[in-house]
């Protein structure tokens, strides 16, 4: 590779880099410079996009980095370090996967990508759509299981999801009287509910099956449909999962495990930050929060999450201050912001040569 196209390669890394972390920022800066307007009593929306994008860059770095020294430093190592410790968790659950499609995808390379999927799922709407990348270059480490490569990627989140949804409503159980008591919360678990109902019908669907059976010209008009091959492959792909009890069960409770360091971090947060929040409710909000801010609505669920913090969090019975409830939150997501960070060092430094070598002689059989 020349000179010349090893700067360009780098460059127009860095400037997406930059690109994404200004926007992650902005959105953060936006939000901060909405509550000023609150509290100067300014209709916010009233305002022209310029006026607001001049408050939000005048007072949102200060508010943020106020918001950042309000809870002890223990505490956000502390948070730091629990939030790294679920993206490990999830490295590992992914090679759990890929596994069981007969991929063996090296602990370094499968944090690597998982790391750039995270901060691509920070600017992404919702807090998944850095899955897209991960599939990519999940795909780009074989040249003849790309498909089912690329299947496990979407495994892997349908379980994360799935584990995520059944943590949250299992937790209703103890926390039913605090739900009968408050309408808000009695909502977000209908809602919870739902998912999980609508996560386990596609859980069935894609590990076991069952619509052949009903409609044998399903797969014949599967067939019929664009890249109608590539979707059978990644059916029969699914199916493998189905036929390992073992594996499903593993995966679940890593990924139970994955559900309480989430809980754990906001938990430690809330103590630095002096809140005296009780336990047990947030083994209820959290993972409901959580999987909320998933649904593609905003980037990385910035604002649906803080938002759903404050209201979960003023029930009476709680009695969280909105101030506090929503510094919880930012600084939850700063947490989350450090590893996106490293995920977008990590997809700086990143170089083709770390691919497989099933790619490489891939390459050169066909003269590339």
């Amino acid at each position: 590779m020349s000179a010349r196209r090893k700067i360009w390669n780098i460059a127009w890394r860095l400037v997406l880099c930059a690109a994404l972390l200004t926007w992650i920022f902005h959105s953060i800066f936006v939000n901060e410079g909405r509550l000023e307007a609150q509290r100067d009593g300014v209709a916010w929306d009233s305002l022209a996009r310029a006026e607001q994008w001049r408050i939000a860059w005048t007072h949102g770095p200060a508010a943020l980095w106020q918001t950042l020294r309000l809870v002890e430093p223990f505490a956000m190592a502390l948070s730091v370090v629990l939030m790294g410790s679920t993206v490990l968790l999830g490295v590992i659950r992914w090679r759990m996967v890929l596994k069981v499609q007969g991929l063996e995808l090296p602990f370094s390379r499968a944090g690597e990508i998982s790391l750039i999927a995270h901060f691509f799922n920070s600017f992404l709407l919702g807090s998944t759509g850095g899955d897209l990348l991960k599939a990519y270059y999940a795909a780009r480490e074989t040249h003849h299981l790309k498909t089912e490569a690329v299947t496990t990627v979407f495994v892997d989140r349908l379980i994360g999801l799935f584990a995520m949804l059944l943590f949250a409503s299992l937790m209703m159980l103890p926390n039913m009287g605090l739900l009968a008591s408050h309408h808000r919360l009695w909502t977000v678990g209908a809602l919870v509910l739902g998912m999980l109902g609508a996560c386990a019908v596609l859980v069935y669907l894609a590990f076991w099956g069952g619509v052949t059976r009903g409609f044998p010209q399903a797969r014949e008009w599967l067939r019929k449909l664009p890249k109608g091959e590539h979707l059978e492959r990644s059916l029969e792909a699914c199916r493998r999962f189905g036929k390992e009890p073992a594996f499903l069960l593993k995966a679940m409770l890593l990924s139970m495990a994955l559900n309480a360091l989430c809980v754990l971090q906001l938990l430690v947060l809330a103590r630095g930050l002096g809140m005296t929040i009780p336990t047990l409710p947030l083994f209820f909000i959290v993972p409901s929060i959580i999987c909320i801010a998933a649904l593609p609505i905003t980037p990385s669920g910035l604002g649906v999450r803080e938002n759903l913090f404050v209201l979960l969090l003023a029930v009476p019975h709680i009695a969280a201050p909105e101030t506090q409830s929503l510094s919880l939150s930012l600084l939850a997501y700063a947490g989350s912001l450090f590893w996106s960070i490293v995920g977008g060092v990590v997809y700086l430094s990143i170089k083709q040569s770390q691919h497989l070598d099933e790619v490489t002689d891939a390459d050169a059989a066909n003269g590339g």
